[in-house]
């Protein structure tokens, strides 16, 4: 199965749909009016949907398990075609559009199973998926021009030369996969007035100015020493989820002393200086951080 441990999971839903058609007046009536010798077709055919949706996993082998947390099934009745809406929700790391179409296509076999005594000239057709919410789609921040990212790296190993950034480039590459172009790239020691340069330096020409490094608890980590001074609006929010998302991870995430806020129209972040602290935090809040960029012009929290 793909690997999903490094999603978040936020509300999802997905409505599907089938098309069952008979042949004969007679049937839609029998279904209307209960007259089914196997019973109530379209109760016993909600039943078996709601039974399958929650087992999808067992037939289909990449689907993942996951939590269905609510469903409801619709019919349209036109003619002689019964139309199914199968609607599935979650709040998970990934969707449920097949669990949707999985749920439609149990209901409309057993629809099948029931009538094809009555009707021998049965039709499935049109299993597909109607709407889906709740994934990366439904999360989108366009923007006119392209966003620019500074980041610094805070080690004094790593400046003096004795060891080799990663963290800074996990960094840009996650930037580089949603979009935003690093305009400056560079290694710095572990002192206030570095960083509280490089930060009112870069703010002025930069929607993201980021550092990793130096949030620990060590007498050098100082990066949330140097920013916080510097930051007009703090964002607990996001330092919150940084580190729920890095806890459930990793016990140790707890420790770390992220920082984030804004300077004018800028976002500054600290985060961990380790790789897997640096790509989890990127992870946690990317892409969605990038809406508070149209919050930060005036827009309101619908703006995709």
């Amino acid at each position: 199965m793909v690997d999903i441990t490094h999603k978040i999971s936020t509300l999802r839903s997905a409505t599907a749909m089938a098309t069952v058609k008979v042949s004969l007046p007679e049937t839609i009536e029998a279904i209307e009016k209960n007259l089914v010798p196997k019973g109530n077709v379209l109760e016993m055919a909600k039943t078996a949907g709601l039974f399958a949706v929650k087992n999808t996993h067992l037939s289909i082998p990449d689907c993942h398990p996951l939590p269905i947390e609510y469903t409801a099934v619709a019919y349209e009745i036109k003619d002689l075609t019964i139309d199914i809406f199968f609607t599935v929700k979650t709040v998970y790391k990934t969707g449920v559009e097949v669990e949707a179409m999985h749920g439609a296509s149990i209901v409309a076999l057993t629809m099948y199973d029931m009538l094809k005594p009555i009707d021998k000239n049965i039709e499935i057709s049109t299993i597909k998926l109607v709407e889906k919410k709740g994934g990366k789609s439904s999360y989108k921040n366009r923007f006119r021009d392209v966003l620019t990212a500074a980041v610094f790296v805070c080690s004094d190993s790593i400046f003096a030369g004795d060891k080799e950034d990663h963290s800074g480039k996990v960094i840009v590459e996650k930037l580089e996969s949603y979009g935003v172009e690093t305009s400056h790239y560079e290694i710095i020691p572990d002192e206030v007035d570095f960083i509280q340069d490089r930060t009112k330096k870069y703010v002025a020409d930069n929607q993201l100015v980021i550092f990793t490094g130096g949030t620990g608890l060590s007498p050098r980590d100082v990066t949330p020493e140097a920013l916080e001074p510097l930051l007009e609006n703090r964002i607990p929010g996001i330092e919150e989820a940084i580190r729920n998302y890095g806890q459930d991870r990793m016990p140790y995430a707890m420790l770390s002393r992220s920082v984030a806020g804004t300077i004018g129209d800028s976002l500054v972040l600290a985060l961990p200086g380790s790789v897997n602290g640096a790509k989890e935090s990127m992870d946690a809040v990317f892409p969605h951080v990038l809406h508070v960029f149209h919050i930060l012009k005036g827009s309101n929290h619908d703006t995709k």
